[in-house]
Order: structure tokens, then sequence, then C-alpha cells
């Protein structure tokens, strides 16, 4: 009887399995639609290759690039920044690019003295010059530190685009919005790090070759 009740459980653990794997291709086909719908986004590539080229054209004349984003967004800002500064496909001198979201003396002291929404802003104030470009990733397109960083870039001739989705405020105050065409925060960070890397992959070659 032991052994029929074990027996039995393990039957009726067979449909989560089912459930899981239903779920999991479920999840893979959505996130392949919002890419499929990207992919069908001529305007949007064109300025994934227009982002590419200006920054192409800062590291030649000595400019660097500074990132940042909250939550999943800033774990993407260091992600690109570690592509540009390490390397992406081939080995290749280092180029220059800074996450704003990765000291933590630095992110607790400007939050306990400026506030939250200047987390961005005070660095970029600091750190940039003319010519440098920023990239603000928010997938609300409304994060209150990103808009205020847009703002400093603006005041110091930094060259601003943002990474977002369909919504938000900040596409229509930077220099440059490429769009994700979802509302969905996971579909839309899995698109911006494929962007990400596109841009890397380019701007490694177009400045090194191979």
């Amino acid at each position: 009887m032991d052994n029929l009740a074990i027996d039995q459980n393990v039957i009726t653990d067979k449909p989560l399995v089912d459930e899981n794997l239903a779920y999991i291709k479920g999840y893979l086909n959505r996130s392949i639609d919002v890419k499929t719908t990207l992919l069908n986004k001529p305007e949007v590539h064109s300025k994934i290759s227009e982002l590419a080229d200006l920054i192409v054209e800062a590291y030649n004349r000595g400019n660097k690039v500074l990132i940042a984003g909250n939550g999943g967004s800033a774990a993407d800002s260091q992600h690109i920044a570690a592509e540009f500064v390490s390397r992406f496909f081939f080995d290749r001198p280092g180029l220059p690019a800074i996450a704003l979201s990765t000291d933590t003396s630095m992110l607790t002291a400007i939050g306990n003295d400026y506030g939250f929404d200047r987390l961005f802003s005070r660095q970029l104030q600091a750190q940039s010059r003319p010519g440098d470009i920023f990239i603000g990733i928010s997938t609300s397109g409304n994060s209150k530190n990103i808009i205020e960083a847009v703002k400093v870039a603006a005041e110091q001739e930094v060259y601003s685009a943002v990474f977002c989705g369909e919504g938000g405020v900040l596409a229509d105050m930077a220099d440059m919005a490429i769009k994700v065409p979802s509302t969905s925060t996971p579909y839309i960070q899995e698109c911006h790090i494929c962007i990400g890397h596109i841009i890397c992959a380019i701007v490694e070659q177009k400045i090194f070759g191979q």
C-alpha cells in the first residue's frame, strides 16, 4: 500500500511539470513576439545604427559613454559598460564606459545628501564633459533619476539617448529614444540588452575591425 501511495503521488505530480513546460514555451513565444515586432521596426533600427555611429565618433575624439538605470536596468547598464571596457566579440583595447549604478558609497552619499532623484544627475555633472554620451535605461520611461540625468546632460553638452518601452516622458526629453514595442517590463529588458549588444558589436567592429 505504501508503494502504491508513492506511485499515485508521482502520477499526481506530472501535470505540474506539464504546466511548467507550457509556461516556459508561452514565455519564450511572448518574448520572441516582441523581438519579432522589433525586427519589423526599421525606424528603430535606424536609431540603433545612429547611436552606434555617434558612440564611434565620441570614442574617436576621446570622449566616453556613461550609462545608468534602476534595478534590472542598473544591471544592464553595468553589463553594457563592461562590454565596452573589456571586450565583446574579440580582443582589442578597452573603450571608456562608466555605469553610474556601481559605487555604493557614491550612491548612498548622493541618495542621503540630495535624494534618490539626483542619483545619476549628480554623477553626470561631476564626471561628464562636452561630447560624452549618456545612455539612460528605463523600462517605464518615467524614472525620475533618469529624467534628472537627461536634464543635466543637456546642460553639460552631453548627448542623451534613452532605452525605454512604449510609454513614459523620457522619449520626448532625450536627444534620442530607442523604444521597445512593449509595455511588459521583462520583455522590454530582454530587448534592451539585445540592443546594447548590437551597439557594442557595431562600435567594436567600426573602431578596431576584425
